[in-house]
């Protein structure tokens, strides 16, 4: 048995990257929403940016959860 030691570290490196890259957008939603929230009080900004970018970031992350749920699951290949 032999190991691809260059294809595992290109798997631990994409696999890395998009997590963190998830983290990071699911991290701007949770800003958008702050600043919804925020405009919604009154402590100024505009409401309609700050739902848009947490839609937009949050309809990413799913995308993201979707596509490795169909890479899973077999009987969607």
């Amino acid at each position: 048995m032999s190991i691809d030691w260059t294809a595992l570290g290109q798997v631990t490196a994409v696999s890395i990257g998009v997590t963190v890259a998830v983290v990071v957008v699911f991290a701007l939603g949770i800003l958008g929403l702050a600043r919804f929230e925020g405009a919604r009080e009154g402590n100024g900004g505009t409401s309609a940016v700050g739902l848009a970018q947490a839609g937009l970031c949050f309809l990413a992350c799913e995308a993201v959860v979707a596509h490795g749920i169909c890479l899973i699951v077999p009987q969607f290949h």
